[in-house]
């Protein structure tokens, strides 16, 4: 992840082509519940004069590098698409045509799957992206958006990096190395 940009605007239209080809990704019973939402360069300030608050602007030290993102994609699910599924005659034994009955909400999983796909497909392209996640303004980002029924599951920040990248704190956490953390199952 990047989470300094050097202003450079993104092509709208390659952007919305490599959101619908993220959308390849699995969907469960084939709901296709997943939207991604394209915004250009000209509405990246508006995006975070809503998505966040003055004190955060002025205040974050990765704030200026990520307001500089040339486009933004922020990806949501649609419950409402997955309910409906599982209740078609085909899905019904599976009893997920009520949400809570979801041991894992599939529209999650797919959202992630699809916004994973997309992450690849910027970087496969040459240019750099951030996950941000929406941990608040909910509301208010889909409000701006213009969308109603759907869930914001995550944003991706897309641009060119600018070398000034504000490495992550996470980064210092000791953690299991990958290959302890893969284990093969004996038979």
């Amino acid at each position: 992840m990047v989470r300094s940009f050097d202003a450079t605007p993104v092509n709208h239209e390659w952007l919305d082509q490599l959101c619908a080809d993220a959308l390849w990704a699995p969907t469960a019973g084939n709901a296709a519940g997943v939207r991604m939402h394209t915004v250009g360069a000209d509405l990246v300030d508006g995006y975070f004069e809503v998505a966040t608050d003055e004190a955060w602007r002025t205040s974050a030290r990765r704030a200026p590098g990520l307001q500089r993102c040339g486009g933004i994609v922020l990806v949501t699910s649609r419950p409402s698409a997955y309910l409906a599924r599982y209740g078609e005659t085909d899905k019904t034994t599976s009893g997920l045509s009520d949400e809570s009955a979801w041991p894992v909400p599939y529209w999650h999983t797919d959202a992630a799957m699809a916004t994973m796909v997309l992450l690849l497909l910027i970087e496969e392209s040459g240019w750099q992206a951030a996950l941000w996640g929406n941990f608040r303004r909910e509301a208010e980002i889909m409000r701006w958006m213009g969308v109603v029924d759907e869930q914001l599951f995550a944003t991706v920040l897309v641009g060119r990096a600018d070398g000034n990248d504000v490495a992550s704190s996470s980064l210092r956490r000791e953690v299991p190395a990958r290959d302890e953390r893969v284990r093969r199952v004996a038979g």
